[in-house]
């Protein structure tokens, strides 16, 4: 039987267009992690506009790929804005924050090995 138009599997199968993978949510993020290994980890966000995470810092490198909308990510207190189609490099061990300029879908990509 097949899905309802719209309905994600919990596997994802063949082509998956980015902009579905997760979907917004009024005053939240919401995340779906879509590869979990102990190599690293693939994992969507919604940001409602307005909406961050505050100053924290991961062990590991991670990659920043903007879906869709805007953000202000910094990175040890330097400011970047980051637009639908554009990627940035969060260094390991470096603090970083995040905030909804518009809502924004992102994938963060954290590579562990």
């Amino acid at each position: 039987m097949p899905a309802e138009p719209g309905a994600m599997k919990n596997e994802l199968e063949g082509v998956v267009a980015l902009a579905e993978l997760v979907q917004y949510q009024p005053g939240a993020v919401v995340s779906r992690t879509i590869v979990k290994k102990a190599a690293g980890t693939v994992t969507a966000f919604a940001f409602d506009q307005g909406e961050g995470l505050s100053e924290h810092t991961a062990p590991f490198d991670a990659l920043v790929l903007m879906i869709e909308g805007e953000s202000d990510i910094s990175i040890t207190g330097v400011p970047h804005r980051v637009s639908t189609g554009q990627l940035l490099r969060l260094p390991a061990g470096r603090p970083h924050a995040l905030k909804a300029v518009t809502r924004f879908k992102m994938l963060l990509v954290m590579v562990k090995a």
